[in-house]
């Protein structure tokens, strides 16, 4: 292996802010009358994912891509996970009762109070008018599911508010430990794979490449084998058919997804109502929120060098997140553009492992840069570097562990900075 990398999405990210922005239009047409529903309105064609599940799609496909115009990938692989939902929560279902569901015989209401005995189950009030509650709130990415509703009185209803269980019962651990044993486990990783496994592998299959498949019990297998601990890199690394593993005791090039910034130019309270407004251009003094920076101050109280990504403001003082921590107050003369925003967060990290040291250097060494954004494949004419060919690189949902011979002495060149 030459080189172990993960890639992190914000799909939550994304789905938060879809959130708030429908918040903010209903709303609005809320303040006017007679306006038809519009929810229900729209035609979604087939194979359509929703925006958080596409992202996790684009991302792994864009680092498909920029790998290829670096490396000369011969080929990928990716595992297709499939879980069967209905038997994560009930190991004994078959036949019909795949068809008759949970609530087969029930209504939710009732269900739910034989579920929890017609009590509270936060004060265990008994004769008392009962809710229906979200344990984990809807507001913090809580589904409607009936493992994640509970009964509860008025006043207790009130009183957690918003809050995650685990908050409001901080007080109360014994209480909260019988409520998260009552509870089912939540499944929405599940489904998201399910939603996205094969539209990857479509797309993965449409770059023309060899696309080994593998499976996760098979990954599981080849992992224990090979005496590798468990992470997503090294998950990636043990798909399909694998005879030995070499390398894997490295750091590993942790890619963040950070997006590019938002075009609405102005910023609302929680409820909709403007309360600043950002700059017409994005550019201040030639940075942009987002550049990795290298700055040399040389008076004042921050005299020092720092390195990282940069925060841009139109008064040309600049805060810079660097790996210790940041630093605010920068003037734009001290720094010196490294590398341009492309949405993405770098940085290193070690693999935990229980066999020994797994890492080499210093664990979570932030702000790295990648060289060449839109650099090629190099000639094959170059005598002094010659590209050593790939087998296969893997991709599973984001998580790629690509064999880059060229790449990684960019990284340690770089890393120095």
């Amino acid at each position: 292996m030459l080189l172990l990398l993960e890639l992190q999405h914000r799909g939550h990210a994304i789905r938060d802010a879809l959130t708030q922005r429908r918040a903010f239009r209903r709303r609005r047409r809320g303040n006017l009358r007679y306006r038809p529903a519009r929810f229900d309105n729209r035609t979604r064609p087939t194979g359509w994912l929703a925006p958080s599940l596409q992202h996790r799609v684009d991302t792994a496909m864009a680092w498909v891509h920029r790998l290829r115009r670096w490396t000369p990938v011969t080929g990928l692989s990716t595992m297709i996970h499939r879980f069967d939902t209905q038997r994560l929560q009930n190991p004994e279902i078959s036949g019909m009762e795949y068809q008759q569901g949970e609530l087969q015989g029930y209504e939710v209401r009732e269900y739910l109070l034989e579920k929890w005995g017609r009590k509270c189950a936060y004060c265990g009030a008994e004769h008392a008018p009962l809710t229906i509650d979200h344990i984990h709130p809807k507001s913090r990415g809580g589904s409607d599911r009936v493992s994640n509703l509970t009964l509860a009185c008025f006043p207790c209803n009130q009183r957690k508010g918003n809050r995650d269980v685990a908050e409001f019962l901080a007080h109360d651990p014994k209480r909260l430990a019988r409520i998260e044993a009552q509870r089912k486990a939540p499944l929405r990783d599940a489904a998201a794979i399910n939603s996205t496994r094969w539209v990857l592998w479509r797309d993965l299959a449409s770059t023309g490449l060899d696309v080994e498949v593998g499976t996760s019990g098979r990954t599981r297998w080849n992992r224990s084998r090979l005496q590798i601990p468990k992470a997503h890199c090294l998950d990636a690394a043990c798909i399909g058919h694998v005879d030995a593993a070499h390398g894997w005791k490295q750091p590993v090039l942790a890619v963040k997804t950070t997006g590019r910034g938002s075009y609405q130019r102005t910023r609302l309270t929680k409820y909709g109502f403007p309360r600043g407004y950002l700059t017409r251009s994005k550019s201040a003094f030639g940075f942009q929120t987002g550049d990795l920076v290298k700055a040399i101050v040389t008076k004042g109280k921050k005299v020092g060098t720092y390195l990282g990504r940069v925060a841009i403001r139109a008064s040309g003082s600049f805060n810079i997140q660097t790996a210790s921590g940041l630093v605010q107050g920068v003037h734009h003369r001290f720094c010196t553009l490294l590398q341009r925003a492309d949405g993405y967060g770098y940085f290193w990290t070690k693999i935990a492992s229980n066999q020994g040291e797994a890492g080499m250097g210093r664990s979570a060494t932030a702000a790295l840069s990648l060289p060449g954004i839109n650099a090629g494949v190099p000639a094959q004419s170059d005598e002094n570097i010659r590209p050593t060919p790939i087998r296969r690189s893997c991709s599973s949902l984001g998580v790629m562990d690509i064999r880059i011979q060229r790449y990684l002495r960019f990284c340690q060149v770089y890393s120095r900075l």
